[in-house]
């Protein structure tokens, strides 16, 4: 299937790890331009290295504002035809583990700077009639996952600011939604295993095992197949589906909606 996104731009967030490399690579693939983003200068001249004239890079904390003030003058008046909202998440805690300080950092490095972003990029998109955004947060949206208070809460708020920004634009021809990935095999989902370990004394492998377990396909989830479908979101392909949180996790939510 044609994308119809070669020599399309797009900015990339965590562009050097996990979802967010994959979902790089896969539009590499496809022909796309990419403004990588990730804190890992070195990493970037590799991924670079992969596709030269299809890549920028921006070395810095895509949730900094100076990062985000840069990447709009990056982009300049060239058409942006997509982003990929994506960062790591909050530390591993139960409820009543975490301070109000925890909370303050939690808003501002999972919610704050996303507002700041769409609001630096949608106006341009809005003026072209045309954008893709995809925000990659969790399947704890729709289903809280133990001792990830932090990160269910503030990503529950972003759903909130995506679907009511979806509805205020959605004549605009451009689409926002939200990927909420599960359980994969990327870096990131060790955290909550290794919280686990340290509260049931059991080793780490045992854990993670019996993790997978649960999971009704019976497998973690790899990121190449996760960003196979973010790529469709990314396309003019998805035109007809705005504001949706569409949750990658093996069959693990039970909610009906």
């Amino acid at each position: 299937m044609d994308l119809e996104i070669k020599n399309k731009l797009f900015i990339v967030g965590g562009a050097t790890s996990g979802f967010g490399k994959a979902i790089a690579e896969a539009l590499l693939k496809e022909g796309a331009l990419v403004i990588a983003v990730a804190r890992g200068e070195e990493k970037l001249k590799t991924l670079a290295a992969t596709a030269t004239s299809q890549v920028e890079t921006v070395a810095g904390d895509i949730s900094d504002s100076t990062i985000i003030a840069h990447l709009v003058k990056v982009v300049g008046n060239r058409p942006l035809h997509g982003m990929v909202i994506n960062a790591g998440g909050p530390p591993a805690k139960t409820v009543l583990e975490t301070t109000l300080e925890d909370w303050d950092m939690a808003y501002k490095n999972i919610l704050r700077w996303k507002v700041e972003i769409t609001q630096a990029f949608v106006p341009k998109m809005m003026q072209q009639q045309y954008g893709r955004i995809v925000y990659i947060e969790s399947s704890s949206v729709k289903q809280p996952l133990e001792n990830l208070v932090l990160s269910s809460s503030l990503r529950v708020a972003v759903v909130g600011m995506v679907k009511t920004l979806s509805q205020e634009i959605a004549m605009s021809g451009v689409t926002l939604n939200i990927l909420g990935p599960g359980s994969h095999n990327t870096p990131a989902i060790d955290r909550i295993y290794q919280k686990k370990s340290e509260q049931t004394g059991l080793p780490f492998d045992e854990v993670k095992l019996a993790a997978i377990r649960q999971i009704p396909v019976g497998a973690l989830g790899e990121a190449a197949d996760f960003a196979s479908l973010a790529l469709w979101l990314l396309s003019p392909r998805s035109r007809y589906v705005t504001g949706e949180t569409i949750t990658v996790d093996g069959g693990m939510v039970k909610s009906m909606l």
